[in-house]
């Protein structure tokens, strides 16, 4: 295992290049003397590096002890490897392809870590002859923001174009579906904000696996998996209808929600200290408890502990470097800049009476804690407050 995690820190800093593997030969020998055939001694040290991996993006990157964020490491893990590993190398190694993944969370909590754990924690053959991975784990997840995008400019992204096709297209283009390699991944970040045209042709790409570049009448094949995210909550989605039925069901082989820090730090306080000694090995390169202890101290100051971080996990790294910089932080965003799904939807004008009155009592509940409090400041019966609670909490929660 040492070996395996010297070669991932090395390949980490190579980037692109596939590193050779010294110890290869070696490990494999090992395997046929065990009564392993070639095959199956080469499967095996293909399958070690592959759980080492996972093991170190899931560990590595996702800290923290609270219950949430153990049920999201184990749920990483399980969409990797699925929930029975003899059922992965016997069955499902090589058809991951088939199975796409839709993470949920609000913006800034680390949907995009989360993808990187699973995108960079695929299969990859590995070449005998050249004593290498057929390449490097660095290229096996492609991301892609669609907020960034027109509608037209994200279909060429996605699917490519061929010269001539629209009016800037000087050149042919190859989209991130024809750059992911077989068993890798593309992560296609905010989901919920492209439209129905672009999600029907995303369904086939997921359904039939081929695409056409715009321009083209010529069909490609896509060899890798759709890993896809939004910071638009479960039952905001499919209330309404932000993502077609059809779309959705064939993108949620797995739906993973990744939680705020504030749920994070209210499960297990001592989350926040976790996350700030791991963001000053980041910044320094090396661990620091008494620096810790120090950043610690001044945001028990200011913001104060109570603080609900409204930009998550990103808010909380930048807080590191401006308490760096400055001594101290004051958070320059109120919550109507980093807007909670439920008044994202109010802004949208996505909202009928009755979700707007569920979504007003949950923001309500989330405040206060007690279904009394909330019944006091709605002027509603205990019992219809709970009620609304309870849906709002189904369309705008956790």
């Amino acid at each position: 295992m040492v070996q395996f995690d010297d070669l991932i820190a090395r390949q980490l800093k190579a980037g692109e290049k596939s590193l050779p593997v010294p110890f290869a030969s070696e490990t494999i020998g090992l395997l046929k003397q065990r009564g392993f055939t070639e095959d199956e001694a080469l499967r095996y040290f293909e399958l070690s590096f592959q759980l080492r991996r996972a093991f170190f993006f899931i560990q590595q990157n996702l800290v923290g002890c609270s219950p949430c964020m153990q049920t999201l490491r184990e749920r990483l893990w399980n969409n990797i490897f699925t929930h029975n590993i003899h059922w992965y190398d016997r069955y499902l190694w090589n058809r991951m392809e088939d199975f796409s993944t839709l993470i949920l969370g609000p913006t800034g909590a680390g949907k995009g870590t989360a993808a990187a754990a699973i995108g960079r924690s695929g299969y990859i053959p590995f070449d005998i002859r050249k004593g290498c991975f057929a390449h490097s784990f660095t290229e096996s997840l492609i991301p892609l923001n669609l907020s960034q995008f027109s509608k037209t400019l994200i279909e060429s992204e996605l699917f490519g174009h061929k010269k001539g096709a629209f009016t800037g297209a000087v050149t042919d283009y190859t989209g991130v579906l024809a750059r992911c390699r077989p068993f890798g991944s593309i992560f296609l970040d905010e989901i919920g904000e492209v439209d129905e045209t672009v999600q029907i042709k995303l369904l086939q790409v997921i359904q039939e696996r081929t695409f056409t570049p715009v321009g083209s009448h010529l069909a490609e094949r896509f060899s890798g998996r759709v890993i896809a995210a939004t910071n638009r909550p479960l039952g905001l989605i499919r209330s309404k209808k932000i993502l077609r039925d059809d779309f959705f069901y064939r993108l949620c082989s797995d739906v993973i929600e990744v939680p705020s820090l504030a749920q994070r730090i209210k499960q297990d306080p001592q989350e926040l200290k976790d996350l700030l000694a791991h963001t000053v090995t980041r910044i320094l390169g090396k661990s620091s408890p008494a620096l810790t202890n120090e950043l610690y101290d001044a945001i028990s100051c200011q913001p104060g502990l109570a603080y609900d971080w409204p930009g998550n996990v990103r808010e909380l790294e930048q807080c590191v470097r401006r308490i760096l910089i400055n001594q101290r932080y004051t958070p320059d965003s109120l919550p109507e800049d980093n807007p909670t799904p439920f008044l994202q939807a109010v802004k949208a004008g996505e909202l009928d009476a009755q979700s707007l009155l569920s979504g007003y009592c949950f923001t309500l509940y989330r405040r206060w804690g007690t279904y009394e409090a909330v019944a006091k400041q709605s002027r509603l019966d205990r019992r219809t407050a709970k009620k609304y609670i309870q849906e709002g909490k189904e369309i705008f929660g956790p």
